[in-house]
This record gives C-alpha cells, structure tokens and sequence, in this order.
C-alpha cells in the first residue's frame, strides 16, 4: 500500500539546484541539458528557499496582460484584475536571476512521508513536484508526479503478482 511506501524510495536524489544569485539564463540551460522542467533554489546551507520552474521562464518571454482602462464619460476606469498577479508577472518578466524569477517558499515535504502524503500533498497544492527535505529543511532529493505514476503502477503490479 502507498500508505506505507516511504517517499526516499521513489524520490531522484540527483536534484538541479540553483542559488538565488544565479543568472536566469544559465539555469535555462542547465534545465535544459538535465531534461527536466524544474528544479529547488537552495541557499548556502542546502535549505530549498524556492523552487524554479520552466513557468517562471517563460514569463520572461510571454506578453503580459496589462489592466484595461476605459474612459466613460471623462473618467478613466480600470477594469478588474489582480494587480498582485500582474506585479509578480512584470518581476518575472523583468528578472536576470533566479531569486528575482523562483517561485519563493515552495511546498516541501519530509523524507519520512509516504507516497501516498507526497501525492496527496501534490493534488492539495496543485504542484507537480515536491523538494523532499530532512528534519533541518535541507534538501535530500525531488519527489514528480511521474515518480508517483510508476509507485502506483508498481503496487498495481505487485498486487497482481501475489494473486
């Protein structure tokens, strides 16, 4: 049961990391090189301070949606939207290294969980990937929705092969 298949045994250990101060371009490429669509931003201890994902680079390319304003009769009215929303993307967008594009505090979870708190935790937060910490928030390894997938398919098949 992935009630009690720990998350250490499905997890990658060979994580990308990248630093805040890192240049976003270079970090393009390395996500790049690993074949990977994400990876967590640690500090000098090895703490995930924040995750950077393929998302968080695109921004820097795609055109921002800017709040329409309409003049009614002499006033200027600005159309509802969310100003936060549009802040970050113009950061982002604006952003020459890791720090500036990352999304900052990402869900972690604990090496000691299960697969099935990793997935359950995925679905809640709407992630596709987890930074699997220790005890100290030092990260020990990434846990994807894919590394799931094959826990699931695992126990499928485990299940079928005991009768």
């Amino acid at each position: 049961m992935l009630s009690q298949v720990p998350v250490a045994t499905v997890m990658t250990t060979e994580v990308v990391t990248f630093t805040t101060d890192e240049n976003v371009e270079e970090a393009m490429r390395r996500l790049m090189d690993r074949g990977v669509d994400a990876g967590p931003v640690v500090d000098a201890d090895g703490r995930v301070v924040g995750i950077l994902s393929t998302g968080d680079l695109v921004v820097e390319e795609a055109r921002l949606h800017f709040p329409t304003v309409v003049n009614f009769l002499g006033v200027n009215v600005t159309m509802p939207f969310d100003k936060k929303a549009l802040d970050d993307s113009v950061a982002k967008a604006l952003g020459a290294t890791v720090g500036e594009v990352m999304t900052p505090d990402p869900h972690c979870i604990v090496e000691t969980s299960t697969v099935e708190d990793a997935a359950t935790a995925m679905h809640d937060f709407n992630v596709s990937r987890l930074p699997v910490v220790d005890a100290s928030h030092h990260l020990v390894g990434i846990v994807a929705r894919g590394d799931i997938v094959r826990a699931i398919i695992a126990e499928g098949d485990r299940r079928a092969s005991d009768g």
